[in-house]
């Protein structure tokens, strides 16, 4: 009975049609940065840190690993360790308004709204005032900064949307 059993796993034996697909050795893995940034999009920031990190492993710490990881650690409300990521992110590549940007979130998901307002005015001058959603950052950070009086918990309430190149805006919830 071994022997049939035996006999049947030779390569005879096998049922070519349910065969896994190989390897191919030379083939190319995807590129981790993109797989997280996607996950990102799904809300998989768990997921996308793992992802970050293996890309870290390649690539090295870039100013786009760092901002990417504390971005991924910003939608896990790991604040300490985002604002460490983003603070290394900007010192790395001080002239690369995403990192800036999402800084100054980190910033106001702290309360911290004056520090908050001039990462928010580097980024936008960084951007040449192109982009959407560093300006409406800015103005938030802004108007928390003119009425703190104006500041219950419900109207701070905040959630992430990402709007593109790792770029995330603060959207006040209904």
């Amino acid at each position: 009975m071994v022997i049939a059993m035996v006999a049947s796993c030779t390569e005879t034996g096998l049922n070519n049609d349910l065969d896994a697909p190989g390897i191919d050795p030379a083939g190319v893995g995807a590129d981790e940065i993109t797989v997280g940034n996607r996950l990102m999009v799904a809300g998989e920031y768990e997921l996308a840190l793992d992802s970050f990190t293996r890309a870290a492993l390649d690539q090295g710490m870039t100013t786009q690993i760092l901002t990417s990881m504390g971005t991924a650690n910003l939608g896990l409300r790991r604040l300490g360790q985002a604002e460490t990521l983003l603070r290394r992110a900007v010192k790395d590549g001080s002239d690369w308004p995403v990192a800036w940007n999402n800084l100054g979130v980190v910033l106001m998901e702290k309360g911290e709204y004056p520090e908050a307002s001039q990462v928010f005015k580097r980024a936008y001058a960084l951007d040449n005032g192109e982009s959407d959603a560093i300006r409406d950052n800015l103005r938030l950070a802004l108007a928390k900064m003119e009425n703190p009086v104006n500041t219950t918990a419900e109207e701070q309430e905040f959630t992430l949307e990402q709007q593109g190149d790792g770029q995330f805006k603060l959207r006040k919830l209904p």
